[in-house]
């Protein structure tokens, strides 16, 4: 449920009998169309369908989960929790508050949503509420609209409680428990007094959360296709930073600069950015994780640029182009690019039905290590072969330390609850999409490293759909090899 606000009781709107009489008259009829029905909408219905039998004769409960406070009487922009999104077929900004409910009945399950509907204008809510109220934050949907755009029954989010533990003595009842902590406390707080068994309840709960993240390693049709626009959005805000690298050197916080640049593209072709984007210059790029964007940009600078447009219906890219300030790299630069050019081609190679995930970064993972050898850097006595021990060696790993990949989807790293045997083991399927994104990381004060690798950061990373023979590399159509790169923002720029 939502976060409590902060009320400002020293400063209470004043409202008169009259003033409620004045502000709830005068307003034209609503109009009564339906929505249309919601292309997620038959897709979603499939992934219920195979949730319910899985589930035969119990209640499932997904909550959207709810508003979190910014601050003090601010809230976040709401994102319904994963899971809710998947079975429903909401996106940005949709509904808050609300519980998906799959109700068993002789067949399967009824799919009930409940949530807080559209408020009637004769309501204090319609202009007095400054979080859900219609003055305020706009029009909600009707429950008649939720069920013409979904296909689902609606019922109003006040009747949940009771119909979620109705018969709860002979109804196991399972919830995704991470989705709404408050909500599920209470579920918990009432299946106790019901006479349920509390760790026998959220054993019951984890399975149902798993299933559903692993449910969605196989992506259908309408994902593929989101995943598609997000990747062309990405291209996008790539291109309108390429557009801007001549400007950068002297502008203060140029990564800050990059950061915007591509968070308006991807705020207006979608939701926004699926995740905080890395705009790391110079040695930034060695800070894997580095989101704080706080750095200057010079010309002789490379910016290792990892973004990603997370589109309406909430399914993100996750790209990342290294690119030459300049337009040119410089002959150290270059060598190092090269190197985990060759290292992500050997994994985009690996990606085939019948391989197992693991083999990805297997592939890549020792052309890495094979420059290292070439390059003097591991170990007097350490081969290729030896680097590769897991269990003695690794020592490649000092310049390479994150994986090759992770699933991609809903989330930027999809199906996280999936056990390892699910994961890294399992073999490729057609359907799945997932990164191929190798590096090389060479920090500015790493005494091993050559003195003209210092301070040079690079990774690759592109978005693949594996195919029934093969794959398909989503983001393939955004330039990769340091040639290609010179020629694309030579292009961009206009050169």
């Amino acid at each position: 449920m939502s976060e409590r606000q902060k009320a400002a009781d020293n400063r209470p709107r004043v409202t008169t009998d009259e003033f409620r009489a004045f502000v709830t008259t005068g307003w034209a009829p609503r109009s009564d169309a339906p929505p249309a029905r919601s292309p997620a909408a038959d897709y979603a219905a499939r992934r219920r369908a195979a949730l319910s039998a899985a589930y035969p004769g119990q209640r499932l409960v997904v909550p959207a989960g709810g508003l979190k406070v910014r601050s003090n009487d601010c809230d976040y922009v709401f994102r319904p929790h994963t899971a809710f999104a998947y079975l429903t077929g909401l996106g940005a900004d949709r509904e808050p508050d609300a519980v998906l409910v799959l109700e068993p009945n002789a067949h399967g399950h009824d799919a009930i949503l409940y949530f807080r509907p559209l408020a009637t204008r004769d309501s204090d809510e319609f202009f007095g509420d400054a979080r859900y109220g219609e003055f305020w934050v706009g029009p909600r949907p009707s429950l008649a609209d939720i069920e013409a755009e979904l296909g689902l029954s609606a019922a109003h989010i006040d009747g949940f409680l009771d119909a979620a533990t109705k018969d709860a003595a002979h109804v196991l009842v399972r919830v995704v428990r991470d989705a709404d902590h408050e909500l599920t406390g209470q579920l918990d707080a009432l299946r106790v007094a019901q006479g349920r068994d509390q760790q026998e309840a959220e054993v019951a709960d984890d399975e149902l959360a798993h299933d559903i993240s692993y449910a969605r390693m196989i992506k259908d049709d309408y994902e593929v296709e989101q995943l598609r626009a997000a990747v062309a959005a990405t291209r996008d805000g790539f291109e309108a930073v390429i557009a801007e690298l001549p400007t950068l050197n002297g502008r203060g916080r140029g990564e800050r600069w990059v950061e915007g640049t591509f968070a308006r593209e991807a705020r207006h072709q979608g939701n926004g950015v699926g995740y905080d984007s890395i705009c790391a210059a110079g040695d930034h790029a060695n800070t894997l994780h580095w989101i704080r964007n706080t750095g200057d940009i010079a010309d002789d600078d490379l910016i290792l640029l990892d973004a990603g447009v997370e589109v309406d219906a909430l399914y993100t890219a996750d790209i990342t182009r290294t690119l030459p300030v300049s337009g040119s790299f410089t002959p150290a630069q270059r060598e190092i690019y090269d190197a985990v050019y060759a290292a992500q081609q050997a994994g985009l190679a690996a990606v085939a039905p019948g391989n197992t995930f693991s083999d990805i970064h297997a592939a890549a993972i020792r052309v890495i290590a094979e420059h290292l050898y070439a390059w003097g850097l591991l170990p007097d006595g350490i081969d290729v072969a030896a680097s590769l021990d897991t269990e003695h060696g690794q020592y490649h790993r000092r310049w390479m330390v994150h994986g090759t990949s992770h699933h991609l989807g809903l989330d930027v790293h999809d199906c996280a609850l999936a056990t390892r045997s699910e994961y890294l083991d399992a073999e490729l399927r057609p359907g799945m999409v997932l990164t191929v994104e190798p590096g090389l990381y060479f920090k500015s004060d790493d005494t091993l490293a050559p003195e003209r690798f210092r301070g040079i950061g690079v990774r690759i990373e592109d978005d693949v759909l594996v195919t029934a023979t093969g794959h398909e590399n989503l983001s393939g159509h955004l330039p990769r090899s340091s040639a290609e790169v010179e020629k694309w923002i030579a292009r961009v720029q206009g050169d």
